[in-house]
């Protein structure tokens, strides 16, 4: 079995900054993309940052130059570093991964989700 567990959520003012963290764990073979995706209240679930295994990003417009997403291989995780925070990031915010099994099957996998709150 594959678990992806996000930390690091929390209530933070206008302006501030938090540091989210999502570790893959179980019967892993390899990991692709890794992604961050939230989901603000009434609103759809949105795409906010994507890194490939070799570390190529993509980003939406709407964090670009304020958030920055990384991965650590060795430990499985993903990082996402939330600056300038702005009330309209307000949301849960959802890891996943793109994951290779010990078993042979590939599958995107998806964290529990973390609340991250702005307080303006």
């Amino acid at each position: 079995q594959v678990q992806l567990v996000e930390s690091g959520g929390g209530l933070v003012q206008a302006g501030g900054s938090l540091r989210l963290s999502c570790a893959a764990s179980g019967s892993i073979f390899s990991i692709n993309a890794m992604g961050w995706y939230r989901q603000g209240s009434g609103k759809r679930r949105e795409l906010v940052a994507t890194i490939t295994r070799r570390g190529s990003t993509n980003y939406a417009d709407s964090v670009k130059g304020r958030f920055t997403i990384s991965r650590d291989n060795a430990k499985n995780t993903v990082y996402l570093q939330m600056n300038s925070l702005k009330p309209e990031d307000a949301a849960v915010y959802y890891c996943n991964a793109d994951i290779s099994t010990n078993s042979g099957y590939s599958f995107t996998y998806w964290g529990q989700g973390t609340q991250v709150t702005v307080s303006s």
